[in-house]
């Protein structure tokens, strides 16, 4: 199973990669980060896309709620309970700009942790159903 730096120089193999990171939405620490980042400070990009991740995963709205809220982390009346240790609710984020893709593929783990994987894509060049399937398999393959 590779490890961080390995992933994220296979993530940068994707058409239009400009950069990409693992990164812990808790705390907005970035494991890892290869590429260009916004600004040229790397430390803002990742607290920035840790706050964007962790609001997605920390609210209802956006619980993984199946057919009657049954075996998929809901609670009764379709809240969610918080399912799996380590298992967010949100599979992906993906913000567009008019330059750019932002993906963001939260990485299911054994132990309890917010992580997740921040591909930054050139919107002329990348192809963003491909880049959402690679970056899946890398989250899949990604040894913590």
């Amino acid at each position: 199973m590779p490890g961080i730096d390995e992933c994220l120089l296979d993530a940068m193999t994707v058409n239009g990669a400009r950069g990409a990171a693992v990164i812990e939405w808790t705390s907005g620490l970035a494991l890892g980060m290869v590429g260009e980042t916004r600004d040229g400070d790397p430390e803002a990009t990742a607290a920035e896309t840790a706050e964007l991740a962790r609001m997605a995963a920390e609210q209802s709205a956006f619980a993984a709620l199946g057919p009657r809220g049954e075996g998929d982390g809901a609670g009764e009346g379709g809240e969610y309970d918080g399912g799996a240790p380590g298992e967010a609710p949100v599979e992906d984020l993906i913000v567009t700009t008019r330059t750019c893709y932002h993906l963001l593929r939260f990485v299911d783990t054994a132990f309890d942790s917010g992580v997740f994987f921040y591909l930054w894509l050139d919107r002329r060049e990348g192809n963003l159903a491909l880049a959402r399937l690679r970056l899946r398999d890398l989250a899949q393959r990604l040894a913590l």
